[in-house]
This record gives C-alpha cells, structure tokens and sequence, in this order.
C-alpha cells in the first residue's frame, strides 16, 4: 500500500515511540502529537485546552497562512489528538473533572490510543487503516480470499 510521506513519517515515529516506552498522553511532548512533531511542544499554543479541536487565535492564524508541522495543518493536529487521547479513555478537552485511565502509560491503553490515531491518520490521507487486518480473516466458499503477502 503506497503511503504518504507525511504519515509513513507518523507512523514510523508513533511505533518508535510505543515500543521505546516515550509515549504519554498528558505530555505534550510525549502524546500522538509531540511525537510526530519531534518530541516538541510547540503546538499546544495552536489551542487553549489540550484534546480540544477548537483552534484559538495563534492557532487560526497558522491554518489560515497555510503552514503545516511535519506535513499537518494545525486543525489536522489537534484532531489527530483529541483521537489518540479519546482512544486512550479520556473525555476532551482534558480537565480535572474528566473521564481519563488509572495508568495513563499502560500498553493497552496506548494501543488503543494509537489505533484511533492511526485510524485518523489514514483517513486523512485517504488509505485504507494500515492497522486493518480483517481482510486476513475474510473467507469464500472456506478459502482465504487474501493472503498475507497480499496485505503487505
């Protein structure tokens, strides 16, 4: 499957980041985003409240003028947030009073994080999700209709 620049480069730091344990969802840093804009922080002034999609005013200035962070528009950002920390068990935007995970670090939780993210991101591009391997367990007349070399 022939993938964008932008989200082979996503998908490759958001992995990297999963199994070297630098992913954290209340680290702006170190959540979906951070990671996929290099560890920087730079991009929670495009919003007021962390998991929200609501751009504030620095944040409509940069959408409008075009500019992108490794390939994302400032809208596309805090969407591709708000998905990882609602896949993560959060309620949005992130506050003292809200729904979030006892062990915000727990694989599982991350996983079910990055699936929402990596969902998004393909959506965005207009792949099918990477992440989707039903196709593998689609059967006719009791044969596999794909194969996993098919897939890849």
């Amino acid at each position: 499957m022939k993938t964008s620049p932008r989200l082979e480069s996503a998908l490759r730091k958001l992995y990297k980041a999963f199994h070297e344990g630098s992913l954290h969802p209340e680290c702006c840093k170190q959540c979906a985003v951070g990671n996929i804009l290099d560890n920087t922080d730079s991009w929670k002034h495009l919003t007021d409240l962390h998991g929200s999609v609501a751009l504030n005013y620095v944040g409509m200035v940069n959408q409008n003028f075009g500019k992108k962070f490794n390939g994302y528009t400032p809208l596309e950002l805090l969407q591709i947030e708000a998905e990882f920390l609602k896949g993560c068990g959060y309620t949005l935007p992130l506050n003292g009073n809200g729904k979030k995970p006892q062990t915000p670090t727990d694989k599982e939780i991350l996983f079910n994080g990055l699936n929402k993210t990596v969902e998004f991101l393909c959506e965005l591009d207009g792949v099918e999700n990477v992440m989707d391997y039903s196709k593998l367990f689609e059967f006719k007349n009791d044969v596999p209709k794909y194969e996993l070399s098919e897939m890849m």
